[in-house]
């Protein structure tokens, strides 16, 4: 068994280590640069550690290929991974700016494995999507591309991803793992080999669209949850109740469930729904709780922004020209990830007010950040004092920093995360 793994990134390099201290397993990115750095045993995502990604890297695929040894090979050529048997595709699925699902690097890596497919291979997919795309989005890819017939020639599982990016405890091998197959036997198959690696173990849905299904209700509900909160918090601030407070007080019973209000963005919660809702439309179901949930949880943004203003007005601090210092513009702590976030929203809208924002964040790349958003980031804590502090991202870096140093005369510090001791404003 040779595994091939396509897409490099949070969940691919995570899965395909994992995998490499067991098979011999191919890394495949079309991104050179990350595969570069990769092949120098570094990880920019910071989800494997140097050392952990260098115990099982090899130096070439022959290794692997031919003469069968366990380890991990990344690669930018097709080449190498025409021998595998099984093709692992961890891509991301986005959203457009319409917040339509863009498939379009799913089909890009069904064409890159058909063309190297081989009969008896098995596929299995792991990107979210909605119920019923791997089979009428990807399958007809892989037979025109491949000239195969599904089923008979090939095969195809699909086991969704897990991964938690910035989480130490709650890693890849440490999570239950849904899996499924094309047939019966291809989900036993498809559960054996995540089982081999899986420590948490496995869960075999009985076919590929309940696993697909699956997956997508899981962050749909987080999101519908988390903009009940939002909601509440917004309504609490309001009434002049602490929002934290009432949560805690609310914990106490047994079967309440703790979430708490925060900006909701990443390339999970904030893009799942809109596929799920996207098919239920498409089959003349307008869904009605989940599309409210985005609305609140995209709301957000100007909402912090717009308490801030307020936060500044009542100092009696000159809104027009003022500086504000963002602390954090990552999807979340302690991870470098910017897809998707939602701390630009915060930035965007204080800029509307004629304010100067400077953005400070240790872990994010500034070239990603200008690329993506075109705004200029900082990595080291900035010089100067500024009328308000935004704690936007709960990195444990800014967990000790002290914001007295940062701070004007009559300056506002609003934390969005709800965990400095001591702020003029909370989310």
């Amino acid at each position: 068994m040779k595994i091939a793994v396509i897409g490099l990134g949070y969940v691919g390099l995570p899965l395909a280590r994992l995998f490499a201290t067991k098979y011999p397993v191919i890394g495949f990115d079309i991104n050179e640069a990350r595969v570069k750095e990769l092949q120098q045993g570094t990880d920019s995502t910071l989800e494997v550690e140097d050392a952990v990604l260098q115990a099982v890297s090899v130096p070439n695929p022959e290794l692997l290929l031919d003469k069968g040894e366990n380890g991990l090979f990344c690669t930018t050529n097709l080449e190498h991974i025409a021998t595998c048997t099984h093709y692992i595709i961890t891509v991301p699925t986005p959203v457009d700016k319409n917040n339509r699902p863009d498939l379009t690097p799913l089909h890009k890596a069904s064409e890159t494995v058909g063309k190297v497919l081989k009969k008896g291979d098995v596929v299995i997919y792991e990107s979210t999507v909605y119920p019923g795309a791997t089979e009428e989005e990807c399958i007809p890819i892989l037979e025109k591309v491949s000239g195969m017939t599904f089923n008979t020639d090939f095969f195809a599982g699909y086991s969704p991803e897990r991964i938690n990016p910035g989480d130490k405890e709650h890693t890849v091998d440490k999570i239950l793992k849904v899996t499924s197959g094309s047939t019966p036997e291809i989900g036993k198959q498809v559960d054996a080999l995540y089982k081999s690696v899986i420590t948490a173990g496995t869960h075999l849905a009985p076919c590929i669209k309940v696993a697909e299904a699956a997956k997508v209700i899981e962050n749909s509900q987080r999101d519908i949850n988390i903009a009940f909160v939002n909601e509440l918090a917004k309504i609490f601030n309001r009434l002049d109740i602490n929002t934290k407070d009432v949560l805690e007080a609310a914990a106490t019973k047994w079967n309440f469930l703790h979430f708490k209000p925060g900006l909701v963005g990443g390339h999970c919660i904030g893009v799942d729904p809109y596929y799920l809702a996207q098919k239920a439309q498409e089959v003349g179901y307008h869904p009605e709780i989940i599309l409210a949930g985005r609305r609140m949880n995209d709301s957000m943004g100007g909402y912090v922004a717009s308490e801030v203003v307020k936060l500044m007005l009542a100092k009696d601090v000159k809104v027009n020209g003022a500086n504000v210092l963002m602390l954090g513009i990552t999807f979340k702590e302690n991870c470098p990830d910017v897809r998707n976030t939602r701390v630009v929203d915060v930035v965007q809208e204080l800029e509307s007010y004629g304010i100067n924002v400077t953005i400070y964040d240790p872990l994010a790349s500034p070239e990603e950040v200008a690329h993506e958003y075109q705004l200029k980031t900082v990595k080291t804590k900035p010089e100067g004092k500024f009328e308000a502090v935004v704690l936007a991202v709960a990195h444990k870096e800014f967990l000790s920093t002290n914001l007295d140093s940062l701070k004007a005369e009559n300056a506002v510090v609003y934390d969005v995360k709800g965990v400095l001791a001591e702020s003029e404003g909370k989310l």
